[in-house]
């Protein structure tokens, strides 16, 4: 199996590296990846990840829910529980920083389909992008919505969009800079580039180390915080308008943590953390598990 060899930072260009943790990838296959860091700018990242044409077995599990949709399990019920709550949320933060109620969107890394959905009904015309043929299909059977595979981000014309999202996506994307120059181009000169992102210099993150559950090797390659994404989409021609907590992540995430570190009472325990977490970001919001991000183009 090919696998990345990263031999400098994606952010800074900074070549000193140094390994900083072993995790686990707890869903598919049990295997062990390397954590890396910038010593530089102090970035992290996961090495020797399957490369994009051989990592979809990894996605392959009925527990992977952003592509199965699955409600197996209290965690999993939960999720969508919440989801329903963070469709709203995400459609008015939408409509707030893009400064308008309709409009041209791209949804990045649609999985499902259900932010798409939500976005077309409130009148929004809307182009979706999803790699998982299985995703695409539950997306046109439930919402028929017509989405596209990841190669059509090479056909959209340059300013198609007054708004692109890419809600925990950009973590996944192997050609991170290709992607974020692209994404640059697709955008109107007053457009909004709309980012969710794992936190990991949040709370929990701390907290569990390596068992912390938004690590998710190797699916997840990059992991950000507020200060090494603001730094990626300055060298892209970005600027970070405005940056928003994901509290109700912290309990989802600790759960799962909880589970991972093989906990009695896996749940409870993680509610417990969950609420901890809730609270250190009320303060803090730079420590919440997860962090939406708003940029603009630099004029």
């Amino acid at each position: 199996m090919e696998k990345l060899s990263i031999n400098a930072c994606p952010v800074c260009g900074g070549a000193h590296l140094k390994r900083v943790m072993t995790c686990t990838d707890f869903y598919a296959s049990g295997e062990q990846f390397e954590l890396y860091s910038c010593e530089d700018c102090g970035f992290t990242f996961t090495q020797g990840v399957p490369v994009e044409a051989e990592i979809g077995k990894y996605y392959e599990t009925p527990d992977y829910i952003s592509h199965t949709d699955t409600r197996k399990g209290a965690m999993n019920n939960i999720y969508h529980y919440v989801r329903s709550y963070m469709l709203g949320r995400k459609a008015r933060l939408v409509a707030k920083e893009a400064h308008r109620k309709t409009g041209r969107l791209l949804d990045i890394g649609t999985g499902t389909g259900y932010f798409s959905d939500a976005m077309v009904r409130r009148g929004w015309k809307v182009e979706a992008v999803e790699k998982s043929p299985q995703a695409r299909e539950f997306a046109k059977l439930h919402f028929d919505l017509d989405v596209k595979p990841e190669s059509a981000l090479k056909e959209f014309a340059p300013g198609s969009f007054d708004v692109i999202t890419l809600w925990h996506v950009m973590e996944h994307l192997e050609h991170l800079d290709e992607v974020c120059q692209r994404l640059h181009e697709l955008l109107t000169e007053k457009g909004v580039l709309i980012v969710a992102v794992p936190n990991c210099s949040s709370y929990d993150a701390q907290r569990y180390g390596e068992y912390w559950a938004a690590y998710d090797v190797p699916r997840h390659l990059w992991h950000f915080t507020p200060g090494t994404i603001q730094q990626l989409a300055s060298r892209h021609g970005f600027i970070m308008a405005a940056r928003h907590p994901m509290p109700f992540d912290a309990f989802y995430v600790s759960m799962l943590s909880e589970k991972h570190r093989g906990s009695s009472c896996s749940f409870l325990k993680g509610m417990f953390v969950g609420t901890l977490a809730w609270f250190n970001a009320l303060g803090r919001k730079e420590r919440s598990s997860s962090m939406i991000y708003v940029f603009r183009k630099k004029r």
